[in-house]
């Protein structure tokens, strides 16, 4: 089952929808879909991400390079 929404978009970005969906092929509504589940991907990554870093800070993770240097 789908839902179906509407959206105001201003016209530059309305036009650069239109521009890539004749660009790739892909319908104006399949590039939005998957806007929004990167959209939310990301932000469910920050929250997890921002939960775990107490914890990661406690064993000596704090950057980037700390989780790479031990993962390589």
């Amino acid at each position: 089952m789908s839902t179906r929404i509407t959206i105001r978009l201003d016209a530059p970005l309305a036009e650069a929808l239109r521009e890539e969906s004749l660009r790739t092929g892909q319908s104006r509504a399949a590039i939005v879909r998957d806007a929004v589940r990167r959209h939310l991907a990301l932000h469910e990554f920050e929250s997890l991400r921002k939960q775990m870093m107490p914890f990661a800070a406690a064993a000596g993770y704090l950057t980037d390079e700390d989780v790479f240097r031990d993962v390589s």
